[in-house]
């Protein structure tokens, strides 16, 4: 749903001629999306309609993340950029209160890192990010020093973590997995913050980390790339992050060369994605989540970066 709604608030941008159609679809699931708010934490926040057994976590169905939660409030943030709403503001500004008062810390001299649920005490450098994002993006609305303070404390901590080659591992307990979307992540809510909070601190890291990955996760055919250096699976989320993280550093070229991939190799003519394609086998499976929803999101961007 919060990728829906990102893409359909890039199209009310793009296509502002059908703009009450895309503003009666967003409305709907913003509605949908404040029924799923789980209750016993201090703001609105979302999980998995699912168990997830994670690595380090057992989660409950519907009980929430930063990462699902961070997903859907840039949906929100952009969508009351655009429109307005005063629903996706209130639903947005509530989050705050989850991330500082339920999520778990940990802190040491080099910052502090935001935990990837309530339930555990993670130390992911994606799923801080997001975290970072949504305090970056409350700090805009608010001019509030508290959220500035905190996405700042955070952001310090990822960048103790940056490899001299400008890389993220997953996490300090998977310190040898680089993946393309992890890494997407990082760098496009790093992005976000210093823009959002003025914050020039980290010119230089942010431009070894984009150049590795431009370098590292576009295969010669503008494949995405899943690892940095392993090409398979083509996966659809893998690209659609791949894409966005592409137009958030202005490489519009690229981004349409790696759209223009998915298209002529991963998309079926009956109208969706396949999942992934390995080196000897296509999995064809149309999930929503995992594939649909995110090459709407990511082809949506691209439509919107036409008009700029």
């Amino acid at each position: 749903m919060g990728l829906c709604i990102q893409a359909y608030t890039n199209l009310f941008e793009y296509d502002r001629s059908n703009s009450q159609f895309y503003n009666d679809k967003i409305n709907f699931l913003i509605d949908e999306l404040e029924k799923l708010i789980p209750s016993g934490f201090s703001g609105a926040c979302w999980g998995y309609d699912f168990y997830w057994q994670a690595r380090n976590a057992d989660i409950p169905a519907y009980q929430p993340t930063i990462v699902a939660t961070g997903i859907i409030t840039n949906a929100l943030f952009e969508y009351y950029k655009t429109s307005g709403n005063s629903k996706a503001k209130a639903l947005f500004l509530s989050s705050a209160d989850f991330v500082i008062k339920d999520l778990n810390r940990t802190v040491s001299e080099n910052g502090l890192c935001f935990s990837y649920s309530p339930f555990d005490n993670q130390i992911v450098f994606n799923a801080n990010m997001k975290a970072v994002r949504l305090l970056a993006q409350i700090y805009s609305l608010s001019s509030s020093e508290q959220y500035k303070t905190l996405a700042n404390d955070a952001v310090k901590f990822v960048m103790k973590f940056q490899r001299d080659d400008g890389a993220w591992v997953y996490s300090n307990k998977l310190n040898t997995r680089i993946d393309n979307y992890h890494t997407g992540y990082v760098l496009s809510c790093l992005k976000t913050f210093m823009a959002l909070t003025e914050n020039n601190d980290y010119e230089d890291q942010i431009k070894i980390g984009f150049d590795f990955y431009k370098s590292n996760f576009i295969d010669s055919d503008n494949a995405p790339k899943f690892f940095h250096n392993y090409k398979y699976p083509i996966d659809c989320t893998a690209a659609s992050q791949l894409i966005i993280t592409l137009l958030d550093f202005d490489e519009k070229e690229l981004a349409q060369k790696v759209a223009n991939y998915m298209v002529e190799n991963m998309f079926d003519e009956e109208g969706y994605f396949y999942f992934r394609q390995f080196k000897n086998y296509l999995i064809k499976t149309p999930y929503m989540r995992w594939s649909q929803a995110w090459m709407f999101a990511a082809l949506s961007y691209l439509l919107r970066s036409k008009n700029s």
